[in-house]
């Protein structure tokens, strides 16, 4: 290299640096409680779905309240989150790693066999919950949640169940503890898993199923224009907007809601975990996150620490006891 071509080389060399270096010095930064290190949000599944749309919400408002600095989001898809919590579990101590997830991922890694369980993460905060609901097209024989328990004692088998969850998913887990509960024996259950609400809506309006249980949030518009009717929602209180009964106003001794929460990997020291919930606990408290409840249809069910950490335990009770009844755990 000659010497002009060298300082040529050299000069553009020294702008890249100088151009690199102020975003590398910024970098992703949390809020003055928290430090100014560099903060990750991993989403379990593809993006669109419903952990990846929790997360990327909650780091929003963190963001735009100022909260913290800019996050890095990224998701890693495989076997249902299963993929995500073994690489959790692989970041131990690592404590700027944040992971949104739900009962779907708990059920996963059973269903995977997989020793990565969430109650051995480090529990940040429970977020939100979302009611299932029996679902039915306009034109169905099934006008209540009582035909439907009727029709499933009398052929268990005759009675298709549809569900945009794989096993161990909240869409399968649902009708499971349903038929349980008016007592059907699970197994005989005909449950048929569907990729996402995508897939399930048309296999219900093409009569390919007779019922679907799923999140009411996926199929609002066609409730709204009658084209499907809801014959009963899972939890303990009716829906804002939908004419349908809860479980137990129709006599069935069950509650039942999907919910969405966010770990650290284990090995987070105390302090650092106290620092993260305190910058969850203020995204929770804002206006910003009171409006994503309300846009997104969620129900607020901010649970935090030791106390998310017990219902973690009695959620992998739950699974492991429905999954075992039907052999897949």
């Amino acid at each position: 290299m000659n010497p002009p071509s060298r300082r040529r080389f050299l000069a553009v060399t020294a702008m890249t640096v100088a151009a690199v270096l102020p975003l590398s010095s910024c970098g992703v930064t949390r809020g003055d409680d928290a430090g100014s290190t560099r903060l990750r949000m991993m989403i379990p599944n593809s993006p669109g779905g419903g952990y990846d749309v929790t997360g990327r919400t909650a780091v929003r408002v963190m963001e735009d309240d100022d909260i913290t600095g800019r996050f890095e989001v990224f998701n890693v898809i495989g076997a249902s989150g299963t993929v995500a919590m073994s690489r959790l579990k692989n970041e131990k101590g690592n404590e700027d790693l944040l992971m949104t997830m739900g009962l779907g991922v708990v059920g996963a890694t059973f269903t995977n066999k997989s020793d990565a369980r969430a109650s051995k993460a480090t529990p940040l905060a429970r977020l939100i919950e979302d009611q299932e609901g029996v679902v039915v097209p306009k034109g169905s024989p099934y006008k209540t949640i009582d035909d439907v328990v009727a029709a499933w004692k009398k052929n268990p088998g005759k009675l298709r169940v549809g569900g945009g969850s794989a096993p161990g998913g909240p869409d399968h887990l649902f009708p499971m503890e349903l038929a349980r509960t008016v007592g059907v024996t699970p197994k005989k259950v005909n449950f048929i898993s569907y990729d996402g609400g995508g897939e399930l809506l048309p296999a219900l309006l093409g009569s390919k199923i007779d019922i679907a249980t799923t999140g009411l949030g996926e199929f609002s518009e066609q409730i709204k224009s009658g084209q499907i009717r809801v014959l009963a929602v899972s939890g303990d209180k009716r829906v804002a907007g939908i004419d349908a009964p809860t479980l137990k106003e129709a006599g069935v001794n069950l509650s039942f809601t999907n919910w969405r929460g966010v770990l650290a990997p284990p090995g987070v020291s105390p302090e650092r975990r106290k620092e993260l919930i305190a910058l969850l606990r203020r995204m929770h408290d804002s206006p910003e996150w009171r409006k994503a409840l309300q846009d997104n249809g969620w129900t607020d069910a901010f649970l935090t620490g030791d106390q998310f950490g017990s219902f973690l335990k009695a959620q992998d009770k739950r699974v492991e006891t429905t999954l075992e009844e039907l052999g897949l755990a």
